[in-house]
C-alpha cells in the first residue's frame, strides 16, 4: 500500500511540469494504437485552429470591432482536417515511404517531386471543392472559385511547402510526417482563408 501511495504522491507533486510530457506520451500511445484516427484528429483539431486563427487576424487587419466569429468556418476545416487532411496524408506518405525506398538514389528528391507535382496539386483541388461543397455552393460557384483561386494558391503552396516538405520528407520521423505538416498548414490555411476560403 505504501508504494502505491508514494506514486500517487510524486505524480500529485509533479504537477504541471510534468502535463507536457504525459501529453506526449498519450499522443504516442495513440499513434501507435490508433495512427489513422490520431491523425485524422489531430488534422480535423489544427485545422480548426487555423481557420479560427484567420479569422481573427482578418478581423484586426479589417478593423472589425465585432466581438462575432464565424463558428461554422472551423467547423468546415475540422470536418476536411478529420475525413481528409489526416487519413490521405497518412497513407501518402507511407506510400511514398514503400514505391520510393530510402535506398532509391535521390529518394528525397523524386519523394519531395512526387509530392509537389502530383499530390499537391490534387490536394488543393480537393480541397476547394470540399470546401465548396461544405458551404453548399453550387456547381458554377466552384467552378469560379477554382479558375479564381486555385494557380495562385497553387504558386503559394510550391513556395511555401517546397522547403517544408523537403525537411519533413527527408527528416522527419514517418510517423510524425502528418503532425510537422499540421503544424505548418495552420498557416497556410491562414492564407486560404484570405482567398475567401
Amino acid at each position: 500500500m505504501a508504494p502505491a501511495a508514494s506514486k500517487l504522491r510524486a505524480g500529485a507533486g509533479a504537477g504541471l511540469g510534468a502535463l507536457p510530457q504525459r501529453a506526449l506520451a498519450q499522443y504516442l500511445r495513440l499513434l501507435r494504437l490508433y495512427p489513422v484516427l490520431t491523425k485524422a484528429a489531430t488534422s480535423g483539431i489544427l485545422s480548426a485552429l487555423g481557420n479560427f486563427l484567420a479569422q481573427l487576424i482578418v478581423k484586426k487587419r479589417e478593423k472589425e470591432n465585432s466581438q462575432k466569429l464565424d463558428v461554422i468556418g472551423p467547423l468546415r476545416y475540422a470536418i476536411y482536417g478529420f475525413f481528409f487532411t489526416g487519413p490521405l496524408s497518412h497513407f501518402f506518405y507511407l506510400f511514398m515511404e514503400h514505391w520510393i525506398p530510402s535506398e532509391v538514389p535521390l529518394a528525397g528528391v523524386k519523394r519531395l517531386l512526387l509530392d509537389r507535382l502530383l499530390f499537391a496539386p490534387a490536394f488543393l483541388l480537393l480541397f476547394f471543392l470540399a470546401m465548396n461543397f461544405l458551404e453548399g455552393r453550387d456547381a458554377a460557384a466552384v467552378a469560379v472559385q477554382i479558375r479564381r483561386s486555385f494557380w495562385p494558391a497553387l504558386r503559394v503552396n510550391w513556395q511555401v511547402w517546397t522547403p517544408a516538405q523537403f525537411v519533413n520528407i527527408n527528416y522527419v520521423p514517418l510517423q510524425f510526417r502528418v503532425l510537422f505538416a499540421n503544424l505548418v498548414s495552420l498557416f497556410w490555411y491562414i492564407y486560404l482563408a484570405s482567398l475567401g476560403k
